[in-house]
C-alpha cells in the first residue's frame, strides 16, 4: 500500500508570514504538500469541501492545521470552533500560529481545544527552528487518531 504524505493546512492571510512559513518548512525538509488559504471562510470551505473546494475529497483531512488568529471574514477562533463542532473534523490537530501573545487569546484558543499555541517568531532562523520542531512533532512523535475504518476492523476482530 502506498502511503501518501498528508497535507499541512496553513490558514494565513499575510503573504509575508506565509512565504516565511513555506521557506522555513522547506529548509526544515518537510516534504508534506502545503495548502494555504487566506481567510476563515475559505478555511472552512476547504475542510468541508464547499464552494471552490467542492471537488476535494472531504475524507482526506490534513495532518495538521496551522491557524492564524487574526483572519478576515471569520477569525481563527471562529474557525477553530467550527472545526471542533463538526464530527468529521473534531479530532483534527489544530495549532494556533500567531503573533498574539495575549493571555486572553491563548486562553480562548485552549478553551476551544487547540492542540497547541505557537508564537510566530520574528526572525527567519527562529521560524525555521519552530517549523522544524512542529514538523518533527506532527510527523514523528505524534500518534494520530485511528480512522473509523481501523476502529471497525478492531471491533470485528475481537474474540
Amino acid at each position: 500500500m502506498r502511503v501518501r504524505e498528508q497535507t499541512i493546512f496553513l490558514v494565513e492571510d499575510s503573504d509575508d508570514d506565509a512565504e516565511l512559513a513555506l521557506m522555513a518548512f522547506n529548509r526544515a525538509n518537510l516534504v508534506n504538500p502545503i495548502v494555504r488559504v487566506r481567510d476563515g471562510v475559505e478555511a472552512l470551505d476547504y475542510l468541508f469541501a464547499r464552494g471552490k473546494h467542492a471537488e476535494r475529497n472531504v475524507g482526506e483531512l490534513p495532518a495538521v492545521v496551522l491557524l492564524d488568529l487574526n483572519l478576515p471574514k471569520l477569525n481563527g477562533l471562529e474557525v477553530l470552533q467550527a472545526i471542533r463542532a463538526d464530527e468529521r473534523t473534531k479530532s483534527l490537530p489544530v495549532v494556533i500560529l500567531t503573533s498574539s501573545n495575549e493571555d486572553r487569546d491563548r486562553l480562548r484558543a485552549y478553551e476551544h481545544f487547540a492542540n497547541g499555541y505557537v508564537l510566530k517568531p520574528v526572525d527567519y532562523d527562529q521560524f525555521v527552528a519552530a517549523a522544524l520542531q512542529l514538523g518533527l512533532y506532527w510527523k514523528v512523535l505524534n500518534i494520530s487518531r485511528p480512522s473509523e475504518e481501523s476502529e471497525e476492523c478492531d471491533v470485528g476482530s475481537k474474540s
